[in-house]
């Protein structure tokens, strides 16, 4: 069964590149809903229901670690699981991010098999043996 996901980026180009890294890995995906901002994020989490989210932790108006703050107090939001995609290399805002639940990062720019590698357990996909996750690049929590 599909799952949907929401991409959380002030940066179009982001979004647009992280939606097509998941239809050229061929990861099972529903709907891809976005948001530019942790606001819009929360609306589109009042509307839909998502299996994961990938998130930028540096946006305008309300940030990555305030949108995940917020998600935690809400008990229908507060099990999501979180891939955070991010310029920010400050363990101290990753470690924060971790402590807020997130389950993957990579860093920006990233190359497509680094964000299918940390997305394929959150979308229910099964590695075989032959899996190229072990040349990758990110870091999972």
């Amino acid at each position: 069964m599909p799952s949907n996901v929401l991409i959380v980026d002030d940066s179009a180009t982001i979004r647009q590149m992280v939606k097509r890294t998941m239809q050229i890995a061929g990861l099972d995906v529903g709907e891809v809903y976005e948001a530019s901002n942790g606001i819009e994020a929360l609306a589109q989490l009042n509307d839909h229901t998502v299996a994961c989210m990938v998130v930028d932790i540096n946006m305008p108006t309300m940030n990555g670690i305030q949108l995940l703050t917020r998600m935690k107090e809400n008990a229908r939001l507060r099990d999501i699981p979180i891939v955070i995609a991010s310029t920010e290399g400050s363990q101290k805002r990753i470690a924060q991010m971790e402590d807020f639940g997130a389950f993957g990062y990579v860093r920006k720019p990233f190359q497509p098999e680094q964000l299918r590698d940390v997305l394929k357990p959150l979308l229910g996909v099964v590695d075989d043996a032959g899996s190229e996750s072990a040349d990758a690049e990110h870091d999972l929590f």
